[in-house]
């Protein structure tokens, strides 16, 4: 049976809530940790800058399987009550975006021309004002950061399924919604939802590259 149309609205826009609160969390996070690590020299760098790297690959379902560890029962956030919410399924997502958006952030402002940051020590610019610039410098790689964030987001299941429980009006989203439908063999249906999933990665896309292409002029 085809998902009445109100519903529908409410799966698209809890998928969108889910996906674009995750990446601009990961914003806050990530963009000033990989600016840090493009930057700063210390010991231990090329250690930090390999493991960050290494979590590109990080499986969703071990992301969803920590969530689900600190949450349940006897986990250490169990007082919380927040397995099986969209706060969960939230946080599992950070944890997927973080090390994406930190990496690229991180290569980007590295390929900075040094002289550029350099003139700006010779004028006196404190830390916190190069690293401004860099990231000024840097902003199309760190919108490409964003940009691949938010499509790993976006397209999550594994994840979602698991901390978030698939719950009809609750944690519902387009992908666990897609694998229902399948399961359930509405093949056609599932892959009806799979257009709107493109559908709004499309447009969501296209601004942020509008605004990435703005940002290179």
């Amino acid at each position: 049976m085809p998902i009445p149309p109100d519903e529908l609205l409410e799966i698209t826009l809890r998928s969108l809530l889910v996906s674009g609160v995750a990446t601009a969390l990961g914003c806050l996070i990530a963009i000033p940790l990989g600016t840090w690590l493009g930057l700063t020299h210390f010991r231990g760098r090329r250690v930090a800058r390999s493991i960050l790297y290494t979590f590109y690959g990080f499986p969703p379902v071990v992301a969803g399987l920590i969530i689900f560890f600190l949450l349940s029962g006897k986990g250490p956030l169990a007082s919380m009550d927040a397995l099986f919410t969209v706060e969960a399924m939230i946080a599992a997502q950070l944890i997927l975006v973080v090390p994406l958006m930190a990496g690229l952030t991180l290569s980007a402002v590295s390929d900075v021309d040094p002289s550029i940051l350099d003139t700006a020590r010779a004028l006196g610019a404190s830390r916190r004002q190069v690293r401004s610039r860099a990231l000024r410098e840097a902003r199309s790689g760190v919108m490409t950061g964003v940009m691949v964030a938010f499509g790993s987001a976006v397209s999550e299941v594994g994840a979602a399924m698991l901390v978030g429980g698939n719950i009809r009006y609750q944690t519902r989203i387009l992908t666990t919604a897609i694998v229902q439908e399948t399961r359930m063999g509405n093949f056609e249906y599932a892959a009806a939802l799979g257009a709107i999933l493109l559908t709004i990665s499309f447009l969501i896309y296209y601004g942020l590259a509008y605004l990435q292409e703005r940002g290179r002029k």
